[in-house]
């Protein structure tokens, strides 16, 4: 079995462009706010994109960051990867 393509990663604090280009999301990491709800949303096309991935983050008094490894070969975005970020301190989203 072949490597697809090289991984590579984006770190945010606010929302805004992940990737420019054709790519495949592969896996996040969230760091949640303290006792806020909050949400990922990452999108193919810029801000004003189609959606892909949406994330509810419920709220908690003790927040801890997570992972989340998409399966399979990711979610293709045609054009640019662009998160928005609700209530999130940070994520860091990988992609190839």
């Amino acid at each position: 079995m072949s490597m697809q393509t090289d991984v590579k990663s984006t770190y945010l604090t606010a929302s805004g462009s992940v990737f420019g280009n054709r790519s495949r999301i592969k896996a996040f990491s969230i760091c949640p706010t303290s006792a806020l709800a909050g949400k990922l949303v990452l999108k193919d096309g810029g801000s004003g994109g189609t959606t892909l991935v949406e994330l509810d983050i419920p709220s908690t008094t003790t927040p801890a960051p997570f992972y989340n490894l998409i399966p399979g070969e990711g979610v293709l975005c045609g054009s640019n990867i662009y998160a928005v970020l609700t209530n999130v301190t940070s994520v860091t989203v990988y992609y190839g």
